[in-house]
């Protein structure tokens, strides 16, 4: 059985479709992420499997229940961690964690749960006194706490250092490792392609690609080179043959050809000539972020100066 199916999902708000007959399902200890812009209709599916949200047509089941029916049974199986939550500002961390894992059958020791978020120093620090990536951090906490067999992360770590995140995605990597089935929504694409075996991306409240992070980039067009301008060049030193390729905004030439040799020449004898350091050159298959954007219809045409 799937942990998670979506059967022609639709759901409305008067005339505005804000998810268009989506299907999909979900096997047991898979880890999908759920891209797309603002807009796309990401959250509206996620509350729909949360049972937040009834939809205007079409099915969905998490773990063969219909989430707006389960009873506590079914509720002690999913995990949430919602974009924001209200939590009570004067329990400390490890009391808004015990009173949660009270919630549950087999529970997480708080102890190992706040390890797990990198919290045990602030086990005695009330919410209400931590700081934004803190309280994110407690939001995880809470949403693994009763070891779900589904978990929803609903953009978990916006808010959060490089290091936090990277916290984050080791605990994320343990629940799935042990069997979790995770659905992840996040505007981060190194953290979908770091984390999930498949990637769904939406536009316009309909799937437009459903595959794996590697297939993803291979739909996002011809291979690339992408050259920094070094800091001491002006966008007139690039050669006349170079500077159609020139993007204003990154700074960079970037070229996207299927045949990328002659274009590779003519960029190494102008270095050569110019005395240029090439240790920040890149040649290979687009980008994740590339494919993303190619996938939701956004341009990748450069910005060329005028001459």
């Amino acid at each position: 059985m799937n942990a998670i199916e979506a059967c022609g999902v639709t759901r409305r708000y008067g005339t505005f479709t804000a998810v268009d007959e989506v299907s999909f399902e979900v096997p047991p200890g898979q880890l999908v992420a759920l891209l797309g812009p603002n807009g796309a209709g990401k959250t509206t599916i996620l509350e729909m499997l949360e049972g937040f949200l009834p939809p205007s047509g079409g099915t969905v089941r998490v773990l063969g229940t219909d989430p707006r029916r389960g009873g506590r049974e079914f509720r002690s199986r999913v995990g949430l961690v919602l974009q924001s939550t209200s939590l009570a500002p004067e329990l400390t961390v490890r009391d808004s964690l015990a009173l949660f894992a009270q919630l549950y059958q087999t529970p997480y020791r708080v102890a190992d749960a706040l390890a797990m978020v990198d919290l045990a120093s602030d086990a005695l620090t009330k919410v209400g006194a931590l700081s934004g990536g803190q309280r994110r951090r407690v939001d995880l906490a809470l949403g693994m706490i009763g070891r779900p067999d589904v978990l929803f992360l609903d953009e978990p770590t916006t808010g959060l250092d490089p290091e936090a995140r990277r916290r984050t995605w080791a605990v994320v990597e343990h629940l799935v490792t042990g069997g979790t089935t995770v659905v992840l929504t996040t505007h981060y694409i190194d953290e979908a392609d770091y984390l999930a075996e498949r990637i769904i991306v939406l536009a316009g409240g309909r799937i437009v690609a459903d595959t794996t992070p590697t297939a993803l980039r291979s739909m996002g067009g011809p291979s690339t080179i992408r050259y920094p301008l070094p800091t001491q060049l002006c966008a007139p030193d690039v050669p006349p043959d170079l500077a159609p390729y020139l993007d204003q905004r990154e700074r960079a030439v970037i070229i996207r050809d299927s045949n990328l040799t002659h274009h590779l020449r003519a960029l190494v004898a102008w270095a050569d000539q110019a005395n240029l350091d090439l240790k920040d050159l890149e040649v290979g298959a687009p980008s994740l972020e590339e494919a993303y954007l190619t996938a939701i219809g956004e341009s990748l045409k450069p910005e060329i100066e005028s001459q």
